[in-house]
């Protein structure tokens, strides 16, 4: 669901990170330690590799110690700010088949652009970018679900002002849910560009309220790591000392 899967779409970008959305049960989590140990993967931070965690939306983070995958970095997410449940995401899932046959799942473009509906310099960009690939790829004979989409997700001024005069009756049926679409039916770019703006600052807005109590659980458990590593460290330190020493 990260870089890997913009590159499969067309918005290429570079990443040495693995990011995957997976169902967070019992069953599916014993199959990920197995795919891990192959990888010789260790945890890098916090949270611990629990499930409630990832039932909470919390992120686990690994390092791949395999000599095929040194270094690389996978990133385990079961809930995300406002994507679907994994059932539905599993239903409207991309499969595509690599050369040696081997199959990948990826999140579906509609549900690859909503997860990157994040607080994040770096995903506003890359919207824009899987969006316009998505139209570039398919303008000539769009379907009405494709039209849709574009109505609904562009970021740029210019191609949703083209698509509301050549769709109008789409444009003004789309507007209620994206009030936006209101310059771009009366052909006002400056409006929309405006729109577009305040459009994403509220988005971001909403996801670092979403992360507020998950970031202060994640300090919260940083800090109890902490401190058990420093009474372990007093521990180890006074069980060291020669007898007698510690009446010093």
């Amino acid at each position: 669901m990260g870089g890997q899967a913009c590159v499969f779409y067309g918005a290429a970008e570079f990443s040495r990170d693995t990011d995957f959305v997976i169902l967070a049960d019992a069953a599916n989590l014993a199959r990920l330690r197995r795919a891990l140990a192959e990888l010789q993967a260790e945890p890098i931070a916090v949270p611990p590799f629990e499930i409630k965690f990832l039932r909470r939306g919390h992120a686990l983070h690994f390092r791949c110690q395999h000599p095929e995958a040194l270094r690389l970095r996978v990133d385990v997410m079961a809930k995300m700010r406002g994507v679907d449940s994994f059932a539905k995401l599993w239903r409207r899932r991309t499969v595509i088949e690599l050369p040696d046959g081997t199959k990948c799942d990826l999140l579906s473009l509609p549900d690859l652009v909503q997860a990157k509906k994040t607080q994040r310099d770096k995903d506003w960009p890359m919207i824009r970018r899987l969006v316009e690939a998505h139209y570039f790829q398919h303008s000539a004979r769009p379907a009405s679900a494709q039209l849709k989409f574009w109505l609904r997700e562009l970021r740029t001024p210019q191609l949703i002002l083209d698509l509301a005069q050549s769709h109008p009756q789409l444009c003004r049926q789309l507007t209620p849910a994206r009030r936006l679409l209101a310059h771009a039916a009366a052909g006002k770019p400056a409006q929309l560009e405006r729109a577009l703006l305040v459009e994403e600052n509220a988005v971001r807005r909403a996801d670092k309220q979403y992360w507020l109590p998950l970031r202060r659980e994640l300090e919260k458990l940083r800090h109890d790591l902490c401190s058990s590593a420093r009474v372990r460290d007093e521990n180890t330190s006074f069980a060291a000392k020669p007898p007698g020493e510690e009446s010093l």
